[in-house]
């Protein structure tokens, strides 16, 4: 598949599918309401007696290690919060007229080990928490009867993750009755032979599964609709036999005229509709969205997307969202990754594992390319700190103690599940496996082509670093099994070591993760290899290496998004290196790459003493103009603008100034005088093109309440509320740290709480917080009925502040 130096992907999947959550095909129904719930390893927690009585009712998604309290005496690696062993149970109905149909239960994702039962019989165990997975429920449901699913989840090993995993049903779970004959899970792909502005021929394969013990005999339409008229612009109908108790993999190819393109700007989706007959009756039916792009990777231009060569400024991020846990709401996640797409970012790595669908879909919508990850370790488990990130001594639980059963199926799962969403543009089998010394090894680290050993040393009693070479030689045999549309890579975390070794040699492209002075030593040594930056930092020196250097076709920045784990030393929630915080909101360092991505005019200032040493140019000053009357202070601007004018109460300060290239950042410094601090960014010919301003605030005066939608979906709805601590004039109190009450009247919830403070260890799981920095943002949940919802604010010293929104059936 490789030429000497372009690899490229002539649209073998440029057609691709919008997956949700569902499993999509059959009726699936969302099983998420009404479960029961024990923070226990209660005995005989799949009986069929009345144990649960007592139980917590809850509906699902849920994660109860974030309801937990932090303590110091939790694992660090894992954001000082508890794991433990739940169960969960559920009593439901099914009528007699589903009898002779399948049921099947179906997990987008559970953390983790879980083994479910229904009426007393285990149907299956799986221990990876991020994969999705199906259960046939068949020959132990009583139709006509009560049923009880019950799910045992282990996370007692709570120190198996180096960041925050959460605990238990954490995503959605659907029951699904389907005929006897039906699609089978993840049974609809579809991929494109040719593409052209005239038309693109698209192949479409079907896997269809005989649960009979008879041959069927039925027949498959496939069509495309076109998602603005409604019309079906191309089809094909097929016919087949299928044997008894076998599935049947079915090719239909579909041309379709003048084709519209998936792109970063513009993400263009049709409809796919899956139609299953038999004896001219419909059996089963699947409508899922689809998109339409070309991919190239070359080993010295970089990458393509239908033709245009792109830098990816991407993100890493995962799963977590602060006070939410990993139970995160689409609409959170919308609001987040939009955010990201505002500042420049097109990509997003999913760091390191598979995601909820919900990401999938929304990077789909808004024209997101997505780097897909299976692993973060494979064979033998990784150090996991306990007393704070890089400190004291590691233990050693992971996802390595089920790899040698689990890993191919895992594998294979992700790549079932996510082939079929355009966004996806490149496959990761791994992320730092070959960290070196952690916990492989090779004599290269000794020193022997360098000037000085690394990493303290080769280790011969670690496992020797050449096994990396036949997993990923395996690993890449199964993506390419499934999907030749795209690139397999991974994140190399010591390329010195590992070009010892066949491990990226099996690969398409590979990553480098914080290793920019290898690009152009390997780009020289390796001319067929194709390099990206797979997890770098943010400073401008790692940003030029990508910008300045054709062959390297992007970066993946650590963090789009500060994230639960991993964290430093108590206290310490998290890893805060994001552009994002908790809540979501832009950070300093946020701006500062905005300036240096966005093509849209861009330019913000921050502020800190004068440091003491003299070059000290930080990307993550604060917007504040509150100090001691005539303290020197550094005004850092983070801007794109060809000029930069700054202004203290309408004076212009300084000398108007340029971009800064080798710090992507200009500043000034001055004596403090109270008032308006002002930045004006202007184009070549003087005229301003963008401004930001701060403004020194007074005392807390009142509570500003601003909220993203007025109206809300009845069913699940999210309203992010926010509260901003203002002086009498409207000024942000940067310095409030008030503590806010929260209370909801009206059919909603209050989910959480976040201020984005990575060191306020408080509980997140009431209705109580303080601000951090002058803000807090609460998250709003509808219930499931229509009508107003009333949210108040209250804080001693400053008036209530209350907001109403609707919630509406849609």
């Amino acid at each position: 598949m490789k030429t000497k130096l372009l690899w490229m992907f002539t649209i073998l999947l440029l057609l691709t599918f919008k997956l949700e959550a569902k499993p999509r095909f059959g009726e699936a129904i969302l099983f998420n309401n009404d479960w029961r719930f024990i923070l226990s390893d209660v005995k005989d927690g799949a009986s069929l007696d009345a144990i649960d009585a007592k139980w917590r009712v809850l509906n699902l998604p849920h994660d109860w290690s974030v309801e937990g309290t932090y303590s110091p005496d939790k694992a660090s690696c894992t954001g000082y919060l508890p794991g433990g062993i739940g169960w969960y149970r559920k009593t439901f109905d099914v009528s007699t007229t589903q009898k002779g149909k399948k049921v099947y239960i179906y997990f987008e994702g559970v953390y983790n080990k879980s083994e479910v039962f229904i009426n007393g019989k285990s149907v299956g165990k799986r221990p990876n928490g991020y994969v999705s997975f199906m259960y046939d429920l068949t020959p132990y449901i009583k139709f006509g009867e009560k049923n009880v699913i019950s799910v045992r989840v282990n996370h007692s090993e709570e120190q198996d993750s180096r960041w925050y995993s959460g605990s238990g049903i954490y995503r959605d779970t659907y029951l699904v009755y389907a005929s006897p004959v039906h699609i089978n899970l993840w049974g609809v792909y579809s991929k494109t032979a040719t593409i052209s502005d005239s038309k693109a021929n698209v192949d479409v394969e079907t896997t269809i599964k005989n649960t009979t013990g008879t041959v069927a005999n039925i027949e498959v339409t496939q069509e495309i609709v076109d998602p603005i008229t409604g019309k079906v612009i191309a089809f094909q109908k097929r016919e087949n036999k299928i044997n008894a108790n076998a599935n049947s993999v079915l090719n239909q190819t579909l041309t379709l005229n003048k084709p519209k393109r998936w792109s970063l700007e513009t993400p263009f989706l049709y409809k796919l509709r899956t139609i299953i007959k038999n004896d001219e009756q419909i059996i089963d039916k699947s409508e899922q969205m689809i998109g339409i792009r070309e991919l190239q990777f070359d080993a010295n231009k970089g990458f393509a997307i239908n033709g245009k060569w792109t830098k990816i400024k991407g993100v890493c991020i995962h799963h977590d969202a602060g006070t939410l846990g990993s139970a995160v709401p689409k609409e959170v996640w919308k609001r987040r990754l939009e955010t990201l797409k505002s500042i420049g970012c097109n990509a997003i790595r999913l760091s390191h594992n598979p995601h909820s669908s919900d990401i999938y879909e929304l990077c789909d919508d808004l024209g997101l390319l997505v780097m897909d990850e299976a692993f973060d370790e494979w064979e033998f488990a990784k150090r996991k700190w306990i007393k704070g990130w890089n400190v004291g001594v590691p233990e050693f639980q992971g996802s390595s103690s089920f790899f040698k059963e689990w890993g191919d199926q895992d594998l294979e799962t992700m790549m079932l599940r996510d082939r079929s969403h355009p966004s996806i543009f490149m496959w990761s089998i791994g992320n730092e496996v070959d960290y070196p010394n952690d916990p492989y090894s090779h004599p290269v680290l000794n020193g022997a082509t360098l000037d000085q050993p690394v990493y303290g040393g080769y280790l011969p009693k670690s496992p020797n670093a050449e096994r990396l070479g036949g997993i990923a030689k395996r690993f890449s045999a199964t993506v390419r099994k499934f999907d030749t549309s795209r690139p397999v890579t991974a994140a190399l975390a010591g390329v010195i070591m590992s070009n010892e070794t066949a491990y990226p040699f099996a690969l398409d492209v590979t990553g480098y993760n914080y290793t920019e002075g290898s690009y152009d030593i390997d780009h020289k040594k390796y001319p067929e290899r194709v390099i990206y930056g797979s997890e770098t930092g943010h400073s401008m020196d790692s940003w030029k290496a990508t910008r300045d250097k054709d062959y390297v076709f992007g970066q993946f920045l650590w963090t789009g998004i500060d994230y639960l784990g991993e964290a430093k030393a108590w206290p310490s929630r998290g890893f805060n290196s994001g552009l994002l915080d908790f809540g979501g909101f832009l950070k300093p360092r946020g701006y500062f790459r905005k300036a240096l991505w966005s093509s849209e005019p861009s330019v913000y200032i921050g502020t800190y003493p004068l440091p003491a040493k003299k070059d000290f140019l930080s990307m993550d000053a604060i917007a504040i103009w509150n100090y001691k009357q005539d303290e020197v202070i550094r005004v850092v601007c983070y801007s794109n603008a060809p000029k930069n004018k700054l202004l203290l109460n309408g004076k212009q300060i300084g000398e108007i100034k340029g971009l800064d290239d080798n710090t992507g950042i200009i500043y000034w410094d001055l004596p403090f005088e109270a008032g308006k601090l002002e930045v004006v960014g202007l184009d070549n010919d003087n005229k301003t093109i963008c401004t930001y301003a701060i403004v020194s605030s007074e005392r807390s005066n009142k509570m500003n309440v601003t909220v993203d939608k007025k109206t809300i979906n009845s069913d699940l709805g999210i309203a992010h509320i926010t509260v901003q601590v203002v002086d009498k004039n409207g000024a942000p109190v940067m310095i409030s740290d008030e503590e806010i009450t929260c209370t909801v009247e009206g059919n909603a919830k209050l989910l959480g709480l976040e201020s984005g403070n990575n060191s306020d260890m408080t509980s997140y799981s009431d209705n109580v917080h303080r601000v951090y920095r002058g803000k807090i943002l609460a998250y709003i949940q509808s219930s499931g009925e229509a009508g107003d919802i009333k949210i108040k604010f209250s804080t001693p010293w400053l008036p209530d502040a209350t907001v109403t929104i609707k919630s509406i059936k849609n």
